[in-house]
Protein backbone atom coordinates (compact mmCIF):
# COMPACT_ATOMS: atom_id res chain seq x y z
CA UNK A 1 0.00 0.00 0.00
CA UNK A 2 1.19 3.67 -1.28
CA UNK A 3 1.91 5.74 1.44
CA UNK A 4 -1.39 8.30 2.30
CA UNK A 5 -1.54 10.94 -0.80
CA UNK A 6 -2.36 14.81 0.36
CA UNK A 7 -3.15 15.79 -3.87
CA UNK A 8 -5.51 17.97 -4.01
CA UNK A 9 -7.09 19.85 -7.54
CA UNK A 10 -4.64 22.84 -7.13
CA UNK A 11 -1.79 20.51 -7.55
CA UNK A 12 -2.82 18.99 -10.40
CA UNK A 13 -0.63 19.25 -13.52
CA UNK A 14 -0.98 18.70 -17.11
CA UNK A 15 1.99 17.30 -18.54
CA UNK A 16 2.54 17.81 -22.18
CA UNK A 17 5.27 15.30 -23.90
CA UNK A 18 5.43 16.33 -27.73
CA UNK A 19 9.51 16.86 -29.91
CA UNK A 20 8.07 19.65 -31.56
CA UNK A 21 9.14 22.93 -29.51
CA UNK A 22 6.46 24.67 -31.16
CA UNK A 23 3.25 22.20 -30.24
CA UNK A 24 4.96 22.06 -26.79
CA UNK A 25 4.73 26.25 -26.66
CA UNK A 26 1.62 26.51 -28.36
CA UNK A 27 0.03 23.85 -25.58
CA UNK A 28 1.93 25.51 -22.55
CA UNK A 29 0.07 28.96 -23.55
CA UNK A 30 -3.13 27.47 -23.86
CA UNK A 31 -2.99 25.71 -20.59
CA UNK A 32 -1.63 28.87 -18.64
CA UNK A 33 -4.75 30.41 -20.38
CA UNK A 34 -6.85 29.04 -18.31
CA UNK A 35 -5.28 28.98 -15.09
CA UNK A 36 -3.77 25.16 -15.63
CA UNK A 37 -0.34 24.06 -13.99
CA UNK A 38 1.63 22.64 -16.90
CA UNK A 39 4.77 21.07 -17.46
CA UNK A 40 5.90 20.27 -21.06
CA UNK A 41 8.70 17.50 -22.65
CA UNK A 42 10.43 17.38 -25.57
CA UNK A 43 10.40 13.37 -25.14
CA UNK A 44 8.46 10.12 -23.34
CA UNK A 45 12.44 9.45 -22.21
CA UNK A 46 12.68 13.27 -20.68
CA UNK A 47 9.02 13.01 -18.96
CA UNK A 48 9.81 9.22 -17.43
CA UNK A 49 13.32 10.37 -16.00
CA UNK A 50 11.35 12.82 -13.42
CA UNK A 51 8.27 11.62 -12.99
CA UNK A 52 6.30 10.17 -10.02
CA UNK A 53 4.03 7.42 -10.88
CA UNK A 54 1.90 9.18 -7.49
CA UNK A 55 1.75 12.70 -9.10
CA UNK A 56 -1.71 13.71 -10.03
CA UNK A 57 -2.95 15.51 -13.27
CA UNK A 58 -3.12 14.57 -16.97
CA UNK A 59 -0.81 13.84 -19.34
CA UNK A 60 -1.45 15.04 -22.98
CA UNK A 61 1.29 13.47 -25.46
CA UNK A 62 1.74 12.94 -29.04
CA UNK A 63 1.53 9.52 -30.82
CA UNK A 64 4.50 10.04 -33.10
CA UNK A 65 8.00 10.74 -31.64
CA UNK A 66 11.45 10.41 -31.35
CA UNK A 67 12.36 7.65 -29.38
CA UNK A 68 10.01 6.11 -27.60
CA UNK A 69 6.13 6.42 -29.05
CA UNK A 70 2.81 7.94 -26.90
CA UNK A 71 2.09 4.30 -27.37
CA UNK A 72 5.28 3.38 -25.98
CA UNK A 73 5.13 5.55 -23.23
CA UNK A 74 1.51 4.97 -22.49
CA UNK A 75 2.46 0.96 -22.24
CA UNK A 76 5.66 1.77 -19.92
CA UNK A 77 2.97 3.88 -18.04
CA UNK A 78 0.79 0.57 -17.53
CA UNK A 79 3.29 -1.74 -16.51
CA UNK A 80 4.40 1.11 -13.76
CA UNK A 81 0.32 0.21 -12.61
CA UNK A 82 0.24 4.60 -13.16
CA UNK A 83 -3.60 5.43 -13.80
CA UNK A 84 -2.66 9.25 -14.08
CA UNK A 85 -5.58 10.29 -17.07
CA UNK A 86 -3.80 9.99 -20.71
CA UNK A 87 -4.78 11.94 -23.65
CA UNK A 88 -3.13 11.54 -27.30
CA UNK A 89 -2.99 13.84 -30.21
CA UNK A 90 -1.56 13.01 -33.59
CA UNK A 91 -1.25 14.43 -36.92
CA UNK A 92 -1.49 10.76 -38.61
CA UNK A 93 -4.40 9.48 -37.10
CA UNK A 94 -5.68 5.42 -37.93
CA UNK A 95 -8.50 3.53 -36.83
CA UNK A 96 -6.22 0.49 -35.07
CA UNK A 97 -4.32 3.31 -33.73
CA UNK A 98 -6.49 4.89 -31.92
CA UNK A 99 -8.46 1.83 -30.86
CA UNK A 100 -5.32 0.39 -29.33
CA UNK A 101 -5.20 3.79 -27.60
CA UNK A 102 -8.31 3.47 -26.00
CA UNK A 103 -8.33 0.16 -24.84
CA UNK A 104 -5.19 0.93 -23.05
CA UNK A 105 -6.65 3.10 -20.89
CA UNK A 106 -6.44 6.77 -23.22
CA UNK A 107 -9.21 8.70 -22.35
CA UNK A 108 -9.07 11.04 -25.44
CA UNK A 109 -7.50 10.87 -29.11
CA UNK A 110 -7.26 14.07 -31.15
CA UNK A 111 -6.33 14.63 -34.85
CA UNK A 112 -4.46 17.60 -35.59
CA UNK A 113 -5.36 20.31 -35.70
CA UNK A 114 -6.20 20.16 -32.51
CA UNK A 115 -9.83 21.91 -31.43
CA UNK A 116 -8.59 23.79 -28.49
CA UNK A 117 -12.20 24.05 -26.74
CA UNK A 118 -12.48 20.57 -27.06
CA UNK A 119 -8.65 19.24 -25.66
CA UNK A 120 -9.42 22.00 -22.39
CA UNK A 121 -12.37 20.08 -21.83
CA UNK A 122 -10.90 17.24 -22.16
CA UNK A 123 -7.86 17.55 -20.00
CA UNK A 124 -10.89 19.42 -17.14
CA UNK A 125 -12.69 16.14 -17.17
CA UNK A 126 -9.98 13.99 -16.79
CA UNK A 127 -8.57 15.94 -13.82
CA UNK A 128 -11.95 16.06 -12.47
CA UNK A 129 -11.84 12.11 -12.48
CA UNK A 130 -8.56 11.57 -11.61
CA UNK A 131 -8.96 13.70 -8.54
CA UNK A 132 -12.09 11.83 -7.81
CA UNK A 133 -9.95 8.40 -7.80
CA UNK A 134 -7.29 9.79 -5.49
CA UNK A 135 -9.72 10.99 -2.98
CA UNK A 136 -11.34 7.89 -3.02
CA UNK A 137 -7.39 6.03 -2.81
CA UNK A 138 -7.12 8.62 -0.08
CA UNK A 139 -10.05 7.33 2.15
CA UNK A 140 -9.31 3.50 1.19
CA UNK A 141 -5.96 3.75 2.90
CA UNK A 142 -6.99 6.25 5.78
CA UNK A 143 -9.33 3.35 6.83
CA UNK A 144 -6.71 0.39 6.07
CA UNK A 145 -4.46 2.50 8.63
CA UNK A 146 -7.27 2.27 11.21
CA UNK A 147 -8.01 -1.77 9.96
CA UNK A 148 -4.27 -2.62 10.79
CA UNK A 149 -4.58 -1.53 14.49
CA UNK A 150 -6.94 -4.05 15.17
CA UNK A 151 -6.25 -7.46 16.90
CA UNK A 152 -6.14 -10.54 14.61
CA UNK A 153 -9.26 -11.45 16.97
CA UNK A 154 -11.23 -8.37 16.08
CA UNK A 155 -10.06 -8.77 12.78
CA UNK A 156 -11.98 -12.20 12.90
CA UNK A 157 -14.50 -10.81 14.67
CA UNK A 158 -15.16 -7.88 12.11
CA UNK A 159 -15.07 -10.49 9.31
CA UNK A 160 -18.30 -11.97 10.45
CA UNK A 161 -19.92 -8.68 11.41
CA UNK A 162 -19.54 -7.76 8.26
CA UNK A 163 -21.06 -11.31 6.43
CA UNK A 164 -24.18 -10.35 8.59
CA UNK A 165 -23.99 -12.32 11.57
CA UNK A 166 -25.40 -11.77 14.69
CA UNK A 167 -23.10 -11.19 18.46
CA UNK A 168 -24.80 -14.66 19.15
CA UNK A 169 -24.16 -16.46 15.86
CA UNK A 170 -20.36 -15.02 16.19
CA UNK A 171 -19.57 -16.41 19.53
CA UNK A 172 -20.90 -20.12 18.38
CA UNK A 173 -18.91 -19.79 15.45
CA UNK A 174 -15.39 -18.56 17.37
CA UNK A 175 -16.11 -20.76 20.07
CA UNK A 176 -16.54 -17.40 22.92
CA UNK A 177 -19.00 -16.11 24.55
CA UNK A 178 -21.43 -13.47 23.48
CA UNK A 179 -19.83 -10.86 26.17
CA UNK A 180 -16.70 -11.19 24.48
CA UNK A 181 -17.67 -10.95 21.24
CA UNK A 182 -19.64 -7.39 22.30
CA UNK A 183 -16.19 -6.75 23.85
CA UNK A 184 -14.61 -6.63 21.07
CA UNK A 185 -17.54 -4.86 18.58
CA UNK A 186 -17.35 -2.22 20.91
CA UNK A 187 -13.23 -2.17 20.03
CA UNK A 188 -13.64 -2.34 16.57
CA UNK A 189 -16.40 0.29 15.96
CA UNK A 190 -13.94 2.56 18.54
CA UNK A 191 -10.55 1.76 16.50
CA UNK A 192 -12.75 1.99 13.53
CA UNK A 193 -14.04 5.28 14.60
CA UNK A 194 -17.31 4.37 13.62
CA UNK A 195 -20.97 4.72 15.43
CA UNK A 196 -23.48 2.24 13.83
CA UNK A 197 -23.05 -1.15 11.93
CA UNK A 198 -23.76 0.05 8.52
CA UNK A 199 -21.08 2.50 8.07
CA UNK A 200 -18.80 -0.11 9.42
CA UNK A 201 -19.61 -2.69 6.86
CA UNK A 202 -19.16 -0.01 4.07
CA UNK A 203 -15.37 1.13 5.77
CA UNK A 204 -14.75 -2.82 5.65
CA UNK A 205 -15.57 -3.16 2.10
CA UNK A 206 -13.80 -0.26 0.76
CA UNK A 207 -10.63 -1.78 1.53
CA UNK A 208 -11.87 -5.47 1.13
CA UNK A 209 -14.62 -5.34 -1.68
CA UNK A 210 -13.77 -9.42 -2.22
CA UNK A 211 -15.64 -9.97 0.96
CA UNK A 212 -18.79 -8.57 -0.82
CA UNK A 213 -19.20 -11.68 -2.58
CA UNK A 214 -19.16 -13.59 0.05
CA UNK A 215 -21.14 -12.10 2.47
CA UNK A 216 -24.22 -11.58 -0.69
CA UNK A 217 -23.28 -15.46 -1.26
CA UNK A 218 -23.89 -16.27 2.56
CA UNK A 219 -27.20 -14.22 2.36
CA UNK A 220 -28.40 -15.34 -0.26
CA UNK A 221 -27.82 -19.02 0.64
CA UNK A 222 -29.42 -18.50 3.84
CA UNK A 223 -32.65 -17.40 1.77
CA UNK A 224 -32.75 -20.24 -0.26
CA UNK A 225 -32.24 -22.39 3.14
CA UNK A 226 -35.58 -20.69 4.50
CA UNK A 227 -37.58 -20.81 0.99
CA UNK A 228 -36.97 -24.37 1.47
CA UNK A 229 -38.23 -25.04 4.89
Amino acid sequence: MTAVMNSTATEMTVFVVDDDPAVRGSLRFLMESVGLSVQTFGSAQEFLATFDADQAGCIVTDVRMLGMTGLELQERLREMSCQIPMILITAYADVPMAVRAMKHGAIHFFEKPINNHLLLEQIHQAMADNQERLEGLQKSQHIEVKYRKLTPREAEVMDEVVAGYSSKEIGQRLGVSFKTVEAHRAKIMRKMEVDNVPHLIRNFLEIRPEKRVRRESEHSGDSEAHSNE
